[in-house]
């Protein structure tokens, strides 16, 4: 029997109630059986990134999320967007893996709750394309309507929307895989 592919969410959040949370959990409720999507719950507690911490000493924290990303087949990250850029938060766990190459030709793929959040997103494809993943990005637009995962799950235009995702980034997956 083949292991179920893995992919590792991200919300670039910290807010309890966030959208974009709310949004990967919804990926994970409409996600076939034979994917795994496994929610990263480790970003407010990554320390801040310092070149002189990283290496063979870095963090206990950071060397988890380093083994977390090692062992998925993909990356989902859902941020909203603050000041027109990434949260600090999502960009300092991106620091800490920039040179460690966890992201390097990994499938990643962006979401986003909201159609509005266009600087983070053109940030984020900056971000992710330098650290040399393969990327695909999409907005499922929630513009603020506030939903529980299994709400949005449940909305036959939003989950179609997801599905397609889904099965769109497991496709990537498998062709980067040969």
């Amino acid at each position: 029997m083949d292991q179920a592919m893995k992919i590792l969410a991200i919300s670039g959040s910290l807010r309890r109630g966030s959208s974009n949370t709310t949004l990967l959990e919804a990926f994970k409720l409409l996600a076939p059986a034979d994917v795994d999507i496994i929610l990263f719950e480790g970003l407010a507690s990554l320390p801040h990134f310092n070149p002189d911490d990283d290496g063979e000493n870095a963090p206990t924290t950071v060397m988890e999320f380093r083994n977390q990303l090692q062992q998925c087949d993909g990356v989902l990250i859902s941020s909203p967007e603050y000041a027109h850029g990434v949260p600090g938060s999502l960009k300092n766990a991106l620091d800490w893996i920039v040179s460690s190459g966890e992201f390097y030709k990994k499938p990643v793929a962006l979401i986003n709750a909201s159609s509005r959040a266009t600087h983070a997103q053109a940030s984020l494809i900056e971000i992710v394309n330098t650290m040399g993943s393969m990327l695909t990005f999409e907005t499922i637009a929630l513009e603020g309507k506030r939903m529980e995962a299994v709400e949005i799950a449940s909305d036959p235009v939003i989950a179609r929307q997801i599905e397609s995702s889904i099965s769109e980034f497991v496709e990537a997956i498998k062709n980067r895989r040969g």
